[in-house]
């Protein structure tokens, strides 16, 4: 079962396990609609990877780095399972489908032979990107660092398939379907890239990157984030007055 955290109907905040969509703490099971699903971690920071597909440089028009590409999400930008994320206003903003590495302990300098030893688990996340603005800065922070533009969760796999399935789906239509295979830098070259420049925290996420098929959100879409053998992420969208 993978670890959840979640709001029972009490209003007490928990760390359980979520099996077949019943939530379980202790004696007691909820169906999953009967609980609020916080997000499963509290990063201090999340480390985004850009361009780590191939074909989703082609499609930005933009060459495949030769060393990871390196940005940050601050804490305000995590949502979680079941939220309503609040677009900005008359901007274009797309969805990126990305796997999330999740950080067991303090680290830093991992050699990446032994960077198993330092992730708590797989999740998946969407990389919400305001288009409009990364495209006119440098750091990118209009870009990506708004309120709500990390959604993540539901909960943490303590493992992946090798070569699992990605996908994205608004309003059922699927928009980005590729595997983590066609990683350019697979997670232990990552965690051994972010640690060699910074100390990272538990709960810390490595969010490794999003295959081609990105696309536009707009109020009232549903989006579901899939990757294989992990608990699907399902958010919902709205436009800022």
């Amino acid at each position: 079962m993978d670890a959840i955290r979640f709001r029972d109907p009490a209003g007490a905040i928990r760390d359980g396990r979520l099996h077949d969509d019943h939530v379980h703490f202790g004696e007691d099971a909820y169906d999953l609609d009967q609980v609020d699903v916080l997000a499963p971690c509290e990063p201090s920071k999340i480390v985004c990877v850009g361009r780590n597909y191939a074909e989703h440089a082609d499609e930005r028009g933009e060459d495949i780095p030769d060393r990871p590409l390196l940005f940050l999400k601050p804490p305000n930008a995590v949502a979680s399972h079941g939220s309503t994320v609040t677009l900005p206003a008359d901007k274009r903003i797309e969805h990126e489908a990305e796997l999330a590495v999740v950080i067991d302990r303090q680290c830093k300098d991992v050699a990446p032979e032994d960077a198993e030893d330092v992730i708590r688990g797989y999740t998946c996340l969407n990389d919400i990107s305001n288009r409009d603005d990364q495209d006119r800065e440098q750091n990118w922070v209009r870009g990506k660092a708004f309120d709500g533009a990390a959604p993540v969760g539901p909960a943490i796999a303590e493992s992946v398939p090798e070569d699992a399935g990605i996908e994205l789906r608004v309003n059922g239509e699927v928009r980005q379907s590729s595997t983590i295979g066609k990683f350019i830098f697979d997670v232990p070259t990552l965690i051994a890239e972010v640690t060699e420049y910074m100390t990272l925290q538990p709960g810390d996420i490595i969010s490794t990157g999003t295959p081609e098929g990105v696309g536009p959100l707009e109020g009232g879409d549903h989006v579901e984030v899939d990757v294989e053998g992990l608990a699907t992420l399902e958010h919902d969208c709205r436009r800022a007055e």
